[in-house]
This record gives structure tokens, C-alpha cells and sequence, in this order.
């Protein structure tokens, strides 16, 4: 087996960093995702910029891609003194994991075709070709 194969099989792994493998977040994103399943109630961008100590645009925009991979979601909350405000919460795990089975089923298709295509140019058939 090749040793990059073999490293991933060794190395530890997280369920977290599903997130980085299947949806391409980064560490700020898998702390944020963290928080918000951790948290008992959703919370506001000011509120995630606070508790990961980073600015209110940058813990936007970490939501935004939590939100565009649809492990996050956007809800509206009305303001006691009216108005509104959005609040985040982490979207249903079971749905999450449907997801990757999903893309993990659709990649392994993928990956089979491209196994059969390799074995179609250059497998014993291709070699009677090659002496033609």
C-alpha cells in the first residue's frame, strides 16, 4: 500500500476534521462549528467574535462558510425593544452526516470509473494494441 495511504490510515482522526476533508473549512471554521454545538442557545456574530476572540467580520465570515457547506444555519430572532437580529445554530448532525455519506457515495463511484478507465488504457488489452 502507498505511504500516503497508509499515513492517513495511521494518523489520528477526528470527527471534526470531517469538516476540513469533505467541505474544505479550516481550523477557525471547526472552532466556530465547536462553539456552536457546544452552545445552548444559537448566538450572534458578535457573540461567536467574542468567545473566539477575533473581529465581528472575521467570525462572519466563518459562519458564512459554515453556512454555505449547510452545517450552520440562520435563524431571525425579534429584539425585545423591536426589530431583529440573526442568530446561528449548528444544522441538524443526522443531516450533516447524510451529506457526507452522500459525497463519500458519490466519490466513490467516481474514484471506481476512474479505476476502470486506468485499467481500460492501460491493461492487458492495451498492450496487443501497442504491437499492432
Amino acid at each position: 500500500m502507498p505511504d500516503a495511504v497508509q499515513k492517513q490510515l495511521r494518523d489520528d482522526r477526528e470527527y471534526e476534521h470531517l469538516l476540513d476533508c469533505m467541505l474544505g473549512l479550516n481550523k477557525l471554521d471547526r472552532g466556530v462549528f465547536r462553539l456552536l454545538v457546544e452552545s445552548a442557545e444559537p448566538l450572534t456574530v458578535d457573540q461567536i467574535a467574542t468567545f473566539i476572540d477575533r473581529e465581528r467580520t472575521t467570525a462572519y465570515r466563518s459562519v458564512r462558510r459554515l453556512q454555505e457547506t449547510g452545517v450552520a444555519v440562520q435563524e431571525q430572532e425579534s429584539c425585545p425593544k423591536g426589530g431583529y437580529h440573526h442568530v446561528y445554530r449548528v444544522s441538524d448532525p443526522d443531516e450533516i452526516a447524510d451529506e457526507f455519506q452522500r459525497m463519500l457515495n458519490r466519490w466513490y463511484a467516481d474514484t471506481g470509473q476512474l479505476i476502470q478507465g486506468f485499467r481500460d488504457t492501460y491493461g492487458e488489452g492495451r498492450s496487443s494494441e501497442l504491437d499492432q
